[in-house]
């Protein structure tokens, strides 16, 4: 439960709506535990008709706000039919106040609760904004969505609904037991025997519901998994032929999800009528013990009927302790986990003191090594390279020499374990992470577009987002003509992760996007993999004409001859290898000629 006080800050900042919505719940009870009373009179008066000797109201106890009722019944010498029909309007108005003030107690709490969810859902959404690459890398996307929806709703259940119902048990409770000992002690005790009966069974029987829930929700979160994976790869599906294996599977899935779902309504059925039969014991204890008591003259008819109004007011608030109780229990661990989540800091942090740069002259890497910390692979080994403004730098190497580490470490994506990196002869830890990222544009290996329209995609991040501008930047990654074709042209949704374009297609606009944001610094990661050569040369030309006064990082396995490069880097296990001009290196005669000979052979 100790998870649950770091909501305590929550509690405080919406302290006047919660504190008025704790009056609203005293007040409404107020008014409804006046009902019973009211009717207790009444029947008394009754009774009094029928047996002058019955025992009179004025033995009885009532709240002072409906003695001071029935004192003004008796001065206006009111007739039995109107006293009855004043008594009705009365029981109105009690009913009228008690939804009333129940209306405000759901607009004060309930509302209060959904404030916490839009704060704890921006608080969680935040800290995954602060989190660097080494966290994703580690925690998978269905943990960090069920962290910030099904995690902060639990908790809303119990910031809400689960809070509320607490507060208002305890108060009808006390408010109840108070009228029901003043009356007589004796009764109240027979007729409350059973009710903590009903709260163990309730509570055993909420557990298990809320195990069979829990189980539930699993295997439906199991189930939607395995169709999404189904519908994300049915062209993989149909290509083995796997249709009838993989609905073989779901169907064998879904009926163990049948099974626990009977299982859960058979446990629901036993809720009610388990409740309905330990009230119904408690009326007739009510109405059996009353009538002796009467007899004896101890307690008038209308005490009986007040008390069994109670033992039905009470019915809802005592059943509700085991769904409190199981509830709060279920928030504690929830907020245990968005609490562990939350107090996981970044590893990449601006410093006390960020410098901002509004400009990328040159970039000095000078013996830098980099192991990556969750794998152990020395990635980067005393790496030194200049690059000047203005210049065209290619890494080329095979798959795993350390290329891709190189961007990721010019992005600050992950810090470096010595040596250093220097931006304007500033080492790059000093410098503004906004600022840094902001002058640099970026096509990664792994191409990421949003489920969005084709210029939404394009313009992102930069500051111009007319069409006119998207259609520049898509003419320079040789992509427009084939937009245009498209119905809906640049407003285009192109589903999620792109899924409605061809690699190439998504490439391209990755690259137009990089285009889009007019920035000092580009980096193209193996970015025309899946485009043909005749494209890759159109692309390579318009990025000549392009990338003339901007500094230029490609990324490649590849060589690309029409390309003006200043400087050559082949890299192998994470080290330099060979560095130069293409002429000076085919004139070497090293790897980078072996792997054009290769290249051009096939």
């Amino acid at each position: 439960m100790k998870s649950l006080q770091s909501l305590n800050k929550y509690f405080w900042k919406y302290r006047w709506r919660f504190s008025l919505g704790i009056l609203f719940i005293i007040l409404s009870n107020y008014f409804a535990i006046l009902a019973p009373q009211l009717t207790g009179f009444v029947v008394d008066e009754v009774q009094q008709i029928i047996n002058p000797n019955s025992l009179s109201h004025d033995k009885v106890y009532f709240d002072p706000l409906v003695k001071k009722f029935i004192d003004a019944c008796a001065s206006a010498h009111l007739s039995f039919g109107k006293l009855v029909m004043f008594c009705g309007i009365m029981l109105l108005v009690l009913a009228l106040l008690k939804g009333f003030f129940m209306f405000l107690m759901r607009q004060t709490v309930i509302v209060m609760s959904r404030h916490i969810e839009y704060d704890q859902k921006n608080e969680v959404y935040n800290h995954y904004q602060l989190l660097d690459t080494q966290f994703y890398k580690t925690h998978s996307t269905g943990d960090l969505m069920s962290r910030i929806s099904e995690d902060v709703s639990r908790v809303r259940m119990y910031t809400g609904p689960s809070l509320m119902y607490l507060v208002n048990l305890v108060v009808l409770i006390g408010i109840s037991l108070f009228y029901m000992f003043r009356k007589d002690v004796m009764l109240s005790v027979y007729v409350l025997a059973p009710l903590p009966l009903l709260v163990i069974a309730m509570y055993y029987v909420n557990s298990y519901i809320n195990k069979k829930s829990e189980k539930i929700q699993a295997q439906l979160s199991d189930l939607t998994t395995t169709a999404q994976e189904s519908y994300a790869g049915i062209r993989v599906l149909k290509s083995y032929a796997q249709e009838k294996v993989s609905a073989a599977f779901f169907d064998k899935e879904t009926e163990a999800y049948r099974k626990s779902g009977l299982a859960l309504s058979t446990a629901e059925a036993v809720y009610f009528p388990a409740i309905g039969l330990l009230i119904g014991l408690s009326t007739l204890l009510t109405i059996y013990i009353g009538s002796i008591y009467q007899l004896e003259h101890r307690i008038s008819t209308g005490t009986i009927t007040e008390f069994v109004v109670y033992v039905n007011m009470l019915t809802f608030p005592v059943s509700a302790i085991g769904w409190v109780a199981s509830t709060i229990q279920r928030a504690a661990a929830s907020q245990k986990r968005l609490n562990d989540f939350l107090s996981i800091n970044p590893t990449i942090t601006n410093p006390p003191s960020p410098e901002i740069i509004e400009h990328i002259d040159d970039i000095h890497f000078s013996h830098v090594n980099f192991t990556y910390p969750h794998t152990g692979v020395h990635a980067i080994k005393d790496f030194s390279l200049t690059i000047k403004k203005g210049q065209k730098i290619a890494l080329i190497g095979k798959t795993g020499c350390g290329k891709s580490t190189i961007a990721q470490l010019l992005l600050r994506m992950y810090d470096i374990n010595n040596g250093s990196i220097l931006l304007n002869g500033k080492e790059i830890s000093r410098v503004d992470l906004s600022s840094l990222r902001t002058l640099i544009s970026y096509v990664p290996q792994d191409v990421f577009l949003f489920s969005n329209s084709i210029i939404n995609n394009i313009n992102f991040g930069s500051e111009d987002v007319s069409l006119e501008h998207a259609k520049s930047s898509a003419s320079k990654a040789a992509i427009l003509a084939e937009i245009e074709t498209l119905p809906n042209g640049f407003d285009t949704i192109i589903g999620e992760r792109g899924v409605t374009l061809s690699g190439g297609q998504k490439q391209r606009i990755s690259i137009a996007r990089a285009l889009s944001k007019q920035t000092d610094l580009l980096i193209f990661d193996d970015c025309l993999s899946a485009v043909d050569a005749k494209t890759e040369h159109t692309i390579s030309q318009t990025l000549n004409e392009y990338l003339q006064d901007r500094t230029a990082i490609i990324i490649t396995h590849r060589i690309f001859p029409s390309f003006n490069f200043d400087n050559i880097i082949v890299m192998e296990d994470g080290s330099i290898v060979e560095q130069g001009t293409h002429e000076a290196l085919l004139s070497e005669g090293g790897y980078y000629a072996n792997l054009l000979k290769l290249q051009q052979r096939g």
